[in-house]
């Protein structure tokens, strides 16, 4: 089974313009999820990862709609067909 991850547009950029992008078959936690992006689109990793591998402040990770720094964080586990969205923090006023 496949795990999707959705990303805005700001970050879709960084992912050759992909808004959706596919695994399959799907990597076990959050934490190799992020890894494989790393390997297959290090452009977006860096603006999702800090230098020490944790996620960085402004960016929020949904898994199934739940936030992972609410659950297991970076070994926060994916579901077969499950759907992650990343979305960076929105600040202004």
């Amino acid at each position: 089974m496949s795990v999707r991850v959705r990303l805005p547009g700001v970050l879709a950029e960084h992912a050759g313009g992909a808004r959706s992008l596919e695994f399959d078959p799907a990597p076990g936690t959050v934490g190799e999820l992020l890894d494989v992006l790393e390997r297959d689109h290090p452009r977006l990793c860096r603006r999702l990862r800090d230098e020490t591998g944790a996620l960085r402040r402004h960016v929020n990770v949904f898994v199934d709609g739940e936030n992972v720094r609410s659950a297991a964080g970076l070994a926060t586990p994916l579901d077969a067909a499950g759907e992650v969205q990343v979305l960076p923090s929105v600040a202004g006023g």
